[in-house]
């Protein structure tokens, strides 16, 4: 008898994503990129993240992909297509040690049973000794968007969609202008702030921003969060406006005006993450 899995996803996550070029891959991977592409299967920023957590959760309790196989977002920019590899099998076996480490073991195994977190444990190791050089392009964060990603990103950036019964809001940039505002960011905080769980977490940003081709393009997705604020909310969102005030407060020597501001981007995605334990 065949497995059946029932899958509903989680809508409420963002993603933080790297769009590579294609000539940034090994020769045999922009070849299965190439056919990828050429065959029109890529999956919309609205629908892919229902597929790959159908995906991921495919990974771990069955030990491999759908007949689709891999799957990856696309980016039509000239010359070349830019891609964003799932990398499902790197992430699902990741997302699963996450969820072990977090909770207590007694109550993670009622929701991921031992046998099917050790297999998945050993299938990420198998999967790492294949791929060594493989390294995941999407970040996730499930409730809230994380504040360190908006040193990324200037409001110029923006993608705003609200139409109908659809909601985007994506923010776009350069891997180069990343990068610039990444170091930037690291250098006002270590001066201002010193060493801080937050100069850490941007500088653990910037690292994972260096293992790509720079001709990349950083991408921030709102993905489902957009639902949790009504339309109004979503055009007069300030998050990265107010992330670069309060850089800039820093740069002036005000750390009470800087505090001030990210305790208010912080407060204003807290309120969001609210959601997770409303009835």
């Amino acid at each position: 008898m065949r497995a059946t899995i029932a899958v509903v996803p989680p809508p409420y996550a963002a993603y933080l994503r790297v769009y590579e070029p294609l000539t940034a891959f090994p020769a045999d991977e922009q070849e299965q990129w190439r056919r990828y592409v050429a065959g029109g299967r890529a999956p919309s920023r609205q629908d892919g993240p229902r597929l790959e957590y159908d995906h991921a959760v495919r990974q771990i309790l069955l030990g491999r992909l759908p007949d689709t196989g891999e799957q990856a977002f696309v980016a039509d920019r000239a010359p070349v297509p830019l891609i964003c590899p799932w990398r499902t099998a790197l992430r699902a076996g990741q997302g699963a040690e996450k969820f072990a480490e977090g909770m207590a073991g007694v109550l993670a195994e009622s929701f991921l049973p031992r046998p099917i977190a050790e297999r998945a444990q050993a299938d990420l190791a198998a999967w790492r000794a294949q791929h060594p050089q493989a390294r995941s392009h999407i970040e996730t964060a499930t409730w809230s968007v994380p504040v360190r990603w908006f040193v990324l990103f200037g409001t110029g950036d923006q993608q705003l969609r609200l139409d109908g019964g659809g909601r985007e809001v994506v923010y776009v940039t350069p891997m180069a202008q990343a990068r610039r505002r990444a170091a930037r960011a690291l250098a006002r905080l270590r001066k201002g702030i010193g060493d801080d769980a937050v100069t850490d977490a941007v500088e653990e940003l910037a690292r994972w921003l260096e293992d790509f081709h720079p001709r990349s393009v950083v991408e921030l997705d709102y993905g489902g969060l957009v639902w949790l604020f009504d339309a109004d909310e979503l055009r007069n969102d300030t998050s990265v406006s107010d992330v670069a005030a309060a850089l800039d407060a820093l740069a002036a020597g005000d750390g009470d005006a800087a505090s001030a501001i990210y305790q208010r981007v912080s407060e204003h995605w807290q309120r969001a993450q609210l959601a997770q334990t409303a009835n």
